[in-house]
């Protein structure tokens, strides 16, 4: 099995909200935020190839939306979901499944792109089939007043409409080496993946834990519908990644992208933290 971090784009978001209640003189200590509380976040998918399928999670922003809805979350750098792709060493026609680990613009966006005439979505993995899970289409297809900003319908019907979606209903095995877990406290449904990967458990952690500051119980995001959900869930998982010595993968952390975890008087922390090249 090969994996490679594929960063699809990078951007900002309000600091107070990546970390919910806990105020900002905690957890400024740990990461910089600018003159208008932004810091900095990435879009970190995964790419796994198995040797029998070409697997993608999660697909970042993608380009369909205007400016104007970019302009709220000061995009910078130059990587590119393709670029990140290509850059691997593989083709967009070469992504056999896709992962979305759930629906939101940030996780979503890059599944799908205009097609020729600018204005008909189509899908950008053309080849592949994509997941999710049925509870988190439904609720993407009715989302609250809370949330109905994070979904954009025509970054998932069309994946629908044209027969590329299948629904993930259970925690599962998708394919040799790979499990799925559900997780509903972020938004219902949203999918994680646990990884076999040289000899350890490599966890993808979505917005299930977005960064390795929000490892802390009650370090959650704002974002999260049902936080004292999220809280049990983290409870339940991070004992589990203890115990078994798991690998964490962090999607939006941009200075982090693994750690492991320790017991400590104050609960569970980061122990080793290192890039993903230094798995071993």
């Amino acid at each position: 099995m090969k994996i490679f971090p594929i960063i699809a784009d990078n951007f900002k978001l309000d600091g107070g909200a990546c970390f919910g209640v806990v105020p900002k003189t905690l957890w400024s200590r740990y990461v910089e935020a600018d003159d208008k509380n932004m810091i900095n976040i990435t879009n970190r998918c995964m790419l796994i190839d198995t040797g029998n399928k070409v697997i993608l999670i999660d697909t970042g922003l993608g380009n369909k939306q205007s400016q104007d809805f970019f302009d709220y979350f000061y995009l910078f750098g130059n990587d590119t979901l393709e670029k990140s792709i290509n850059n691997a060493g593989y083709e967009l026609g070469q992504i056999t499944d896709v992962i979305l680990t759930h629906l939101h613009f940030d996780h979503v966006g890059g599944a799908v792109k205009w097609g020729i005439d600018k204005k008909t979505p189509v899908a950008t993995f053309k080849n592949a089939t994509y997941y999710c899970s049925k509870a988190q289409y439904e609720v993407a297809l009715k989302p609250n007043p809370r949330d109905k900003a994070s979904y954009f319908k025509e970054n998932f019907v069309p994946l629908y409409e044209s027969g590329q979606l299948e629904f993930i209903d259970n925690d599962m095995n998708f394919c040799k080496g790979i499990d799925i877990e559900i997780k509903n406290g972020h938004t219902p449904g949203q999918l994680i993946a646990l990884i076999d990967y040289k000899g350890r458990k490599l966890v993808y952690l979505a917005d299930f834990i977005p960064s390795m500051l929000n490892i802390p119980l009650a370090y959650v995001p704002s974002f999260d519908l049902h936080p004292l959900v999220t809280m049990q869930e983290k409870d339940e998982f991070l004992k589990r990644a203890v115990e078994n010595n798991y690998v964490l993968f962090f999607e939006h952390d941009y200075d982090n992208e693994c750690c492991t975890v320790k017991n400590t008087p104050k609960g569970i922390k980061p122990d080793e933290v290192f890039k993903f090249e230094q798995i071993s």
